[in-house]
């Protein structure tokens, strides 16, 4: 049993800035891809659901109308590529990102703190004509870069002290969270009527949320010949080795809880980890056949929203005044909306 540590305090503040600079960077590169992936759906006639889709996936319906866009192609991608005043765009996570790095300068290596600036002024120079045909997919392709170079960069730099398991935690909880989205952003595609097109259609959607999720060659290598929706859902929320899978995730977020409470005595991380331990067994629970049989978009709706409780006790036992609603409560009640924001003004 290895022994308690005793590394310098880690502020409460600076927790919660590490916590979300990688909720905010995790969330620039999963809005890419989902971008990217919306754009690969998109059917004649049909643009303007499927581009909606992707408000309706992330919740922000009604951030989108305050905002006084309207549901076409044009404006979803304005309001989430162009929109600094949203702060669930690019943007603005990029923005509140930075402005949580600028907090954290005196714990962050030098290249760390270089490129998140390089990556700020970048997103801040995208113009209307990169969301255009061919220029959409390359744009998202830089943005997918930029958050990689900073997760590099990060794993190669920043010092495995109790601000690193904080930073590794707000990445997970993120990441499973999006792999979730990704997979419900299938059903709000529409698709054509006919039974062999639909077939097609399906199929070249598997693909394309396979390859949103940086996952189509892994899965290809574990996979049959003719796969089917079941085995996509299964990699994607089950597998223990694809870097973006649901379970993968729970399980390391679990384990670093585990290491905050043994290697540094932070016993107010047991609610946390039975929440992570309830996650997990929710993963696991039932066949996926049962699951698509079911209801794929209830089921996913019910991970993301223990996803949020899950983040919110990780806020109440080690952040400042920070009092998440509780998004188990407001599920029960039929008012469940995604947990967007973290204290980034409250840093600043």
């Amino acid at each position: 049993m290895s022994a308690m540590r005793f590394d310098a305090v880690l502020l409460s503040r600076d927790a919660e800035g590490l916590f979300w600079m990688a909720r905010y960077l995790e969330r620039v590169e999963n809005l890419a891809r989902l971008i990217d992936v919306t754009q690969s759906f998109e059917s004649p006639g049909f643009e303007t659901d499927a581009w909606f889709g992707l408000i309706r996936i992330n919740a922000d319906e009604k951030n989108f109308a305050a905002r006084g866009f309207s549901p076409d192609a044009a404006h979803v991608k304005r309001f989430y590529l162009l929109d600094r005043g949203n702060p669930t765009s690019v943007p603005g996570n990029l923005e509140d990102a930075r402005t949580n790095a600028r907090t954290l300068r005196p714990l962050m290596s030098t290249e760390m703190w270089r490129q998140i600036n390089m990556f700020h002024r970048f997103v801040g120079q995208i113009t209307p004509e990169d969301l255009e045909g061919d220029a959409l997919s390359r744009l998202c392709t830089r943005l997918k870069d930029g958050v990689q170079a900073h997760t590099g960069i990060t794993e190669g730099t920043l010092y495995r002290d109790q601000g690193w398991y904080f930073y590794e935690l707000g990445r997970l909880l993120e990441r499973a969270d999006q792999t979730t989205r990704m997979l419900d952003i299938k059903y709000t595609a529409i698709l054509p009527q006919g039974h062999e097109e639909k077939r097609v259609a399906e199929m070249t959607q598997w693909n394309a949320i396979l390859r949103a999720a940086a996952g189509y060659h892994a899965f290809k290598r574990r996979s049959r010949a003719s796969f089917s929706a079941e085995d996509v859902v299964h990699f994607l929320l089950r597998d223990p080795s694809s870097p973006r899978s649901a379970l993968l995730c729970m399980r390391r977020a679990e384990l670093h809880l585990d290491d905050l409470r043994r290697i540094y005595g932070l016993s107010a991380a047991a609610e946390a980890i039975e929440m992570a331990q309830y996650l997990r067994e929710l993963l696991l629970e039932k066949p996926i056949s049962h699951i698509l049989a079911t209801g794929l978009h209830e089921y996913l709706d019910m991970v993301q929203i223990h996803i949020q409780a899950l983040a919110g006790a990780v806020g109440r036992a080690f952040f400042r005044d920070w009092q998440p609603a509780d998004p188990l409560a407001a599920a029960a009640q039929g008012q469940v909306q995604n947990q967007t924001q973290g204290p980034a003004e409250a840093l600043a």
